[in-house]
């Protein structure tokens, strides 16, 4: 059984059991957070389509540990001019384990 869920502006499969990466969610280490956007949820050979969401189905995840990513740099430089411009960024994120499906 796996579900598609979306959230910070992405889609995810998920299944009960797997960890997953996403953008900073609110909370703290070993809280509950509930993904209510389900865009898909398959069972065994039945696959339920919302437009755009389901109603009723939701998952249920713990969350792990809140996180960073890596630095990421942005150099701007304009010839002739002397411009040098160094911007570095690091993506916070969040950890979470899949509890469970819930349809």
């Amino acid at each position: 059984m796996y579900a598609v869920i979306k959230t910070g502006g992405k889609q995810y499969r998920v299944s009960a059991g797997s960890f997953l990466l996403v953008e900073k969610l609110e909370g703290v280490k070993g809280d509950i957070v509930s993904f209510d956007s389900v865009l898909a949820v398959s069972k065994e050979d039945q696959l339920s389509l919302g437009t755009p969401f389901l109603s009723g189905v939701s998952v249920s995840a713990r969350i792990v540990e809140q996180t960073k990513g890596d630095k990421v740099y942005a150099f701007k430089i304009r010839r002739r001019k002397g411009l040098r411009k160094k911007v570095g960024h690091r993506q916070l994120y969040t950890r979470v384990k899949i509890e469970e499906i819930k349809s």
